[in-house]
């Protein structure tokens, strides 16, 4: 028959094994329940207190009040503080703009009126441009503009340059002044292929240079603009650097850092997607 200590042990609520500080004497079973009544109420105390702080913590609704598994908590508890320190610095995909919509979403208020960020074009797109000309390897349109300022060996470059072009079935377009415009129509002659130099003159042809016109003779496509006699010739040249623009796919310019003109030309075609190629003088 067990002893009044045993079946009072049986009736207990289990308790995980932790180990004591000091080793544990049994010398009699009133002195047993002594010891074991304060051991018990102080690891219940210094549990509840454990777990009352994991509690406060860790911020979530699930409770574990099994302190053989406080550790564990712990270790969640970590990690989700991590998760909500990382998505503070990344930022949620509430605060993002871009929102992918659901297949609920699409079937019910269709793919339109599921708003989706707004595509924007990168700032500077002409590497890519650049891929694409590479790529197609038949000829382009390509206008070249220029300084009139420019030293002799500079213009025998250009001369090599734009015949380069037209032997290789490239159209040139350019205008009728002095300097970078003469050399490219003195290089796209070398080539005999006269319908591929168009010349755009921003006035008339009888408001050009006497050297110019005399160039300009040998030229098979040349428009003149007539209606522009009236305007300024910097003005009228604006307009024809934009009308230019406008028949070309590449740009080609010759100037120096404070060539105004030629610089808003530049950035405009820049502005309309063109492949823009330009050399500095200075």
């Amino acid at each position: 028959m067990s002893s009044p200590a045993v079946r009072l042990r049986l009736f207990l609520p289990l308790t995980p094994t932790i180990t004591p500080r000091y080793p544990l004497h049994l010398p009699s079973s009133s002195k047993f329940l002594k010891s074991f009544s304060s051991s018990s109420s102080s690891s219940s105390l210094s549990s509840h207190q454990t777990c009352a702080w994991n509690t406060t913590s860790s911020h979530s609704k699930r409770r574990k009040w099994l302190c053989g598994q406080m550790r564990r908590d712990q270790d969640i508890d970590n990690r989700s503080t991590e998760d909500k320190s990382g998505m503070n610095m990344f930022g949620s995909d509430e605060e993002i703009g871009t929102q992918i919509p659901t297949q609920a979403q699409s079937v019910v208020e269709g793919s339109g009126a599921v708003m989706v960020s707004e595509f924007r074009p990168a700032a500077d797109v002409d590497y890519l441009q650049e891929l694409l000309a590479i790529q197609q390897q038949g000829p382009r349109s390509i206008g070249f503009f220029g300084t009139r300022n420019m030293g002799f060996m500079h213009q025998e470059l250009i001369e090599i340059l734009s015949y380069a072009m037209v032997i290789t079935k490239n159209h040139i377009y350019t205008s009728g002044a002095s300097g970078t415009n003469a050399a490219v129509i003195r290089g796209a002659l070398r080539a005999e292929k006269p319908e591929l130099l168009t010349v755009i003159l921003p006035q008339s042809l009888k408001k050009q240079p006497p050297e110019s016109q005399e160039l300009l003779s040998k030229v098979k496509n040349v428009i003149e603009k007539p209606h522009n006699d009236h305007l300024p010739l910097l003005e009228a040249s604006r307009l024809c650097n934009m009308d230019i623009i406008s028949h070309v796919q590449q740009v080609i310019c010759f100037a120096f850092h404070d060539s105004k003109l030629l610089m808003e030309t530049c950035q405009e075609a820049k502005n309309l997607r063109k492949i823009v190629t330009l050399f500095y003088l200075d």
